[in-house]
């Protein structure tokens, strides 16, 4: 979909606004919470293409099917097998490295139900790739799009993904009954 179309549908006729301070650098990860309904893909999508922001997307491999699975490649989608351990992270964290450009969205809660052990897997392939995080906080009860900070991964992580959840504690999702800190 065009820009023109997505700024549209997302800002005038959804009614959403953006808050966002942080610049886009070269190569980052991006931290989309909270992650509550199929919704945050789509409004993700739309604030993607409405501003220019290049990321691919991780996405459990079931949904990778006929005729989804091309779709999602196309548009940036990166399969998951959840069932087994896989060197995901080292994959990612050498293909940032390697790149000129790299953006990557992950939901740090890895599923839209309530979760408090959250997924480490975005702060080690930042970390790995030397990358910093950009906290994007969708907040349905106010419609805004929001990013204001910028997490530089250090290797303290107990106390980072502290400081992470914390900045998402003040927004609201689709179904706030599904997200837990």
């Amino acid at each position: 979909m065009s820009k023109h179309i997505c700024r549209f549908l997302l800002y005038s006729i959804l009614g959403w606004k953006t808050e966002v301070t942080v610049d886009l650098p070269k190569k980052y990860i991006i931290a989309l919470a909270p992650h509550t309904s199929n919704w945050d893909f789509i409004m993700g999508q739309l604030y993607s293409r409405a501003e220019n922001v290049r990321s691919q997307f991780m996405m459990k491999r079931e949904w990778f099917f006929w005729p989804l699975g091309p779709i999602f490649r196309k548009m940036g989608g990166i399969p998951v097998e959840r069932s087994r351990k896989m060197s995901l992270t080292d994959q990612l964290a050498k293909k940032a490295q390697e790149s000129n450009e790299f953006g990557l969205c992950i939901t740090p809660e890895g599923t839209r139900k309530p979760v408090s052990d959250w997924k480490k897997g975005f702060y080690y392939i930042a970390l790995k790739a030397n990358l910093p995080i950009l906290l994007y906080g969708l907040d349905y009860s106010t419609k805004r799009i929001v990013c204001t900070k910028t997490i530089i991964p250090n290797g303290d992580i107990d106390s980072q993904m502290a400081e992470i959840k914390q900045y998402f504690a003040q927004f609201r999702g689709k179904r706030p009954e599904w997200f837990a800190i």
